[in-house]
């Protein structure tokens, strides 16, 4: 004998859609959750590592043991950085020790506009490196204040920098040979390098003024 057919009640069919449909939303959106936390870790630690290959031009890997990006500061807008903004600086610490300190400045009268530098200083004031980020200087002529286009790789333009200080160059030569400083310069692309020059200048001497808080264990410190 057949067993009759059991129906399903338009309410119990509707309630088994909702169970079916809740799992599904439940599962999809855990797949989503999954994918954005993998995808969001990815980019991050793609981010950092880009970062930390930027800063490595211009900061030694022997003077910090510390985790740089993790040992951070804000700093004010800064008319002595050519910066309108807050800004972030890393610490860099040997065996618990202030090293060195990585930041931003801004050239804002490059011939072409604003030139973006990374620089770091040793906390004895000596510079470390300075690094063009972001430039609109004209192709082949002034663009050679980025290592990346500077004919001269064994000595790149922008190393001139390195290891120099305040106490080792007075305020009077930062400026190019023709304006009677100690810079040299490629012939008819000096707007540039006058504008890089000073930039990194002012970014010495704003080290120096600040040097107490910028290189303070507390990051307070820079506010």
């Amino acid at each position: 004998m057949t067993p009759p057919v059991k129906t399903i009640s338009a309410p119990q069919m509707a309630v088994r859609t909702a169970i079916v449909l809740f799992v599904f939303v439940v599962a999809f959106t855990s797949l989503l959750a999954a994918a954005h936390l993998w995808t969001q870790q990815a980019i991050e630690a793609a981010a950092a590592a880009e970062k930390m290959k930027l800063i490595g031009e211009v900061l030694p890997g022997a003077v910090f043991d510390n985790d740089l990006l993790n040992d951070s500061r804000q700093l004010a807008p800064s008319a002595a950085l050519g910066l309108d903004e807050p800004s972030t600086a890393y610490l860099a610490r040997q065996a618990g020790v202030a090293s060195a300190l990585v930041f931003e400045a801004v050239a804002p009268d490059g011939y072409s506009g604003k030139i973006r530098l990374l620089i770091a200083v040793a906390a004895d004031g000596i510079l470390l490196g300075v690094r063009v980020t972001q430039h609109k200087e004209t192709p082949g002529l002034g663009d050679y204040i980025d290592p990346r286009k500077d004919k001269n790789k064994e000595r790149p333009w922008i190393r001139q920098f390195d290891g120099l200080s305040l106490a080792s160059v007075a305020d009077s030569e930062w400026r190019v040979r023709k304006d009677q400083g100690r810079f040299d310069a490629v012939a008819g692309a000096t707007v540039t390098p006058r504008a890089v020059i000073k930039a990194v200048h002012r970014a010495l001497q704003y080290v120096a003024e600040n040097r107490q808080q910028l290189f303070s264990s507390d990051p307070r410190g820079s506010q």
